[in-house]
């Protein structure tokens, strides 16, 4: 297992950012409730501006390289959750299978409840951003974004899709169902950039 609960060190001087909270709970929030799933037919997606679009199935996907990482999970709403260990496919895997043209520069996260969020290219391409399917060892539960989600440890967890489906990588940036609604478009926590 990696451990990746150090980032916190390029981007501040606190394992747990200003104005967070830490907790032991694992608080569920979501815009509208916990979608329905079909592992028969729900598929992932790759599109946009890329080499070689993708598509896989719930098994193909789990058969894609994955990792084992000890993360802090930030929400926006101020409480911080130390030392989760979650299991997933790194998002370097999905862009270097898509080969990333040279024009993308940001990408679009969308989901089974039809949420978006948008962040750069570069605040993707890292190790720590996960396509989680396990939480501490358990497959990752339905009201927590399972059976897949997004793990972003540097941003707050909005920026991580809940019962993700694709990415479309973007020569421009797009603003996604929170950021469409005053919320920041970086979501640094270590900067409390919470809102737009």
């Amino acid at each position: 297992m990696q451990d990746v609960t150090d980032l916190y060190q390029e981007f501040g001087d606190d394992r747990v950012p200003p104005g967070q909270r830490e907790t032991s709970k694992f608080p569920v929030l979501s815009k509208s409730g916990t979608p329905p799933w079909d592992p028969e037919t729900w598929e992932f997606t790759v599109t946009g501006a890329v080499d070689t679009p993708l598509s896989f199935s719930w098994e193909e996907f789990q058969e894609l390289p994955s990792e084992t990482q000890c993360q802090d999970f930030h929400c926006v709403t101020g409480w911080s959750k130390l030392d989760c260990v979650f299991e997933g496919v790194p998002f370097p895997v999905i862009a270097d299978r898509a080969g990333v043209s040279e024009d993308a520069m940001h990408v679009l996260f969308s989901a089974l409840d039809d949420y978006t969020t948008d962040l750069p290219l570069e605040d993707c391409t890292r190790d720590e951003v996960l396509f989680a399917w396990s939480f501490d060892g358990e497959p990752l539960a339905r009201d927590h974004g399972g059976p897949l989600r997004v793990v972003t440890p540097h941003k707050y967890a909005y920026k991580g899709a809940k019962w993700v489906t694709g990415v479309e990588f973007l020569t421009e940036p797009v603003l996604g169902y929170w950021e469409r609604r005053g919320y920041s478009e970086t979501a640094n926590p270590w900067n409390e950039e919470r809102y737009s």
